[in-house]
């Protein structure tokens, strides 16, 4: 009874400070906790502790009726390049370029037409020789590729340059010498009999400071090389040392294949056949796939803070994405789980 009575008293002192929209709601609920004081007396002391929730429910209840709706005009941003680059040694090198659109913008189909880059000059040169990337689909623009696969080589640096839409952009990249893993092996995740997660020994160099990268592409299954969540770490804490770890499978974004919707979804499977792409890449390179990645992580996730993330693209205006060398080493293995 007293903390029923205090409440009363605090609430007819306390509306006064409330929004006016709120006050009458909160007057009701207060004459009616009073009126139930009232009644309350002549019921037994067993009675006491479910009127006493009845009451609190009733102020709570009439609390969260007042509702209003703010309209946010947000600013829509100037458009930006956004380049997504690769070069490594015995692959083709490719450039994908489209431009940045607002947060609630569109997807469909013709959307994502006029995000792509069309008609757009892309170089790269090492200091000797230059290759051009030419679209991959001539007047779609987006994917420019070159099918040379021996221009790139460990331990070079490469100058990547765009001229699109009357701006010129540049970046810089090296390929590191690959650090092979030590061994690879697949090991079952009880209780399942068939399902399990790679794992690898690596060696880092005591030297130099490296950052690496995990990919994957289960042979007849996946299109290309997938990386999991959170497939780039550097030495910073294990230089020079050897060390186990282990990964989970990387899902196609947006995939419709019945194992990345299932409870197959983010496991290798035994028996199956897997090619490991282990590869170096430079600092900034991995500091942008590191604050890329944790921002897909943090997609829809109300407590996120909001960050920016780096890039190696410079040029006549700001621009989005990284250009970046792989020294890397293929291990292929049939999923034989050891435990």
């Amino acid at each position: 009874m007293p903390q029923l009575v205090n409440i009363v008293e605090w609430g007819f002192n306390f509306k006064t400070y409330l929004p006016t929209c709120w006050q009458p709601y909160l007057s009701q609920a207060l004459r009616r906790i009073n009126s139930i004081m009232k009644i309350r007396k002549s019921f037994p002391p067993f009675l006491y502790f479910p009127i006493s929730l009845f009451s609190y429910f009733f102020v709570s209840l009439f609390l969260s009726g007042c509702e209003k709706e703010i309209t946010v005009d947000l600013p829509i941003p100037e458009p930006k390049l956004v380049v997504d680059g690769r070069i490594e040694p015995g692959q083709k090198t490719y450039v994908y370029l489209s431009k940045s659109v607002p947060f609630f913008a569109p997807t469909d189909l013709n959307s994502f037409a006029a995000q792509t880059v069309k008609n757009a000059v892309v170089t790269v040169t090492d200091g000797t020789t230059t290759i051009t990337l030419l679209e991959a689909i001539p007047g779609v623009g987006y994917y420019y590729i070159s099918t040379d696969t021996t221009f790139a080589q460990y331990g070079k640096t490469y100058t990547l340059n765009i001229s699109a839409e009357g701006k010129n952009y540049s970046s810089t990249t090296t390929i590191p010498d690959p650090v092979p893993l030590d061994s690879v092996w697949f090991e079952l995740f009880p209780p399942s009999d068939s399902l399990g997660y790679l794992w690898a020994n690596l060696t880092d160099k005591p030297v130099e400071k490296n950052a690496y990268r995990w990919l994957a592409k289960r042979i007849g299954k996946d299109n290309d090389f997938v990386a999991p969540h959170f497939s780039v770490f550097d030495d910073k804490f294990v230089n020079g040392t050897s060390f186990p770890f282990a990964y989970d499978r990387g899902n196609t974004e947006n995939s419709t294949a019945e194992d990345d919707n299932n409870e197959e979804r983010c496991y290798f499977k035994k028996n199956d056949s897997v090619h490991v792409k282990f590869c170096t890449i430079g600092k900034t390179e991995f500091e942008f796939l590191r604050r890329f990645e944790i921002e897909i992580s943090n997609n829809g996730n109300p407590f996120a803070a909001p960050s920016s993330i780096p890039t190696n693209i410079t040029g006549d205006s700001p621009a989005l994405g990284i250009w970046c060398g792989y020294g890397s080493t293929i291990h292929k293995l049939k999923l034989i789980p050891v435990n």
